[in-house]
């Protein structure tokens, strides 16, 4: 599944190629992605024609995009009030925003094609791809600043409002393992299986460390770990094990090469030289070395 710097290299190239261009068009060539958007397909179409994306933001792994102005007010405003609604999106485990010149060949899995019209009225195409479709795109009502619908959702360590403080503090007041609370979008937002595994690696923590075991200094060393590992991921274009995730250019990252926990069981690790060991977790798998890691102690009764 794409991660936060995965995600963020898509925002900002949508916020190159997508924004302030009329959408003149919509097509929904299949309704599964729209599928939690009120009315569902000829709503979401109806409510963008003839409106602009304004902007191109990001909480953790969604995505959303402010809109101009439209009339699509909630029944609680004044009778006639606008207010800036958004599309708010989520790439799932294989969704693509691709942009594209008009008539170039539709893509295999293509779902959703946004018609764009610049000052100009050179046209291009914004389109969501998506192989599995556990993706989706939804219009937001009055969600411009910050959608409703993911108002639960922590910020992530790349935000400059992020409170390092306030997440140490929630984290040794746990007692679920330290890997488990990293993936907690209600604690902090956009760190997936990929960048937690890495993370714990450089902080020589085990993923079942329960958080009310860990002292704040190793709570902020592994935060500080986190932020640093997805921001080099962010240099380098994201991580990419396939061809599923890419930019909106359909090009691959390549900061995979850089990892030096996930995906490499049996391999000595870079730091003690140690064989890292795979492990079930959560439908997923953790990476880890048994030697620079150390696992828990099981508590005394």
């Amino acid at each position: 599944m794409p991660e936060l710097p995965e995600v963020e290299v898509v925002r900002r190239g949508l916020e190159a190629h997508a924004l302030d261009r009329v959408i003149t068009s919509v097509e929904v060539l299949h309704d599964r992605p729209v599928r939690r958007s009120p009315g569902g397909a000829s709503v979401f179409a109806g409510a963008l024609v003839g409106r602009t994306f304004t902007a191109a933001r990001r909480r953790g792994k969604y995505l959303w995009l402010p809109l101009s102005p439209g009339s699509s007010a909630p029944a609680s405003l004044p009778m006639g009030a606008q207010v800036d609604d958004a599309v708010i999106g989520h790439l799932g485990m294989s969704g693509q925003m691709l942009v594209q010149p008009v008539g170039a060949p539709d893509e295999k899995h293509l779902r959703v094609r946004f018609t764009l019209a610049d000052a100009t009225g050179a046209r291009s195409e914004l389109r969501f791809v998506d192989q599995r479709m556990f993706g989706g795109l939804a219009l937001s009502a009055g969600g411009a600043e910050l959608p409703p619908e993911i108002a639960h959702i922590a910020r992530d360590l790349l935000d400059p409002e992020f409170d390092l403080d306030d997440f140490a503090r929630r984290v040794r007041r746990r007692t679920s393992g330290i890997k488990r609370l990293l993936l907690d979008q209600t604690l902090v937002s956009g760190v997936g299986n990929i960048y937690a595994d890495e993370a714990l690696w450089r902080s020589g923590l085990h993923g079942e460390r329960p958080g009310d075991r860990l002292t704040s200094a190793q709570v902020l060393e592994l935060a500080g770990h986190a932020r640093d590992v997805m921001s080099q991921a962010l240099e380098q274009g994201g991580t990419s094990f396939d061809a599923l995730y890419v930019n909106v250019n359909g090009q691959s990252g390549y900061f995979d090469r850089s990892l030096n926990a996930y995906g490499r069981e049996d391999e000595p690790c870079r730091r003690c030289g140690t064989a890292m060991l795979r492990a079930a977790f959560m439908n997923r798998s953790s990476y880890f070395c048994p030697s620079c890691q150390k696992p828990p102690r099981a508590r005394r009764a």
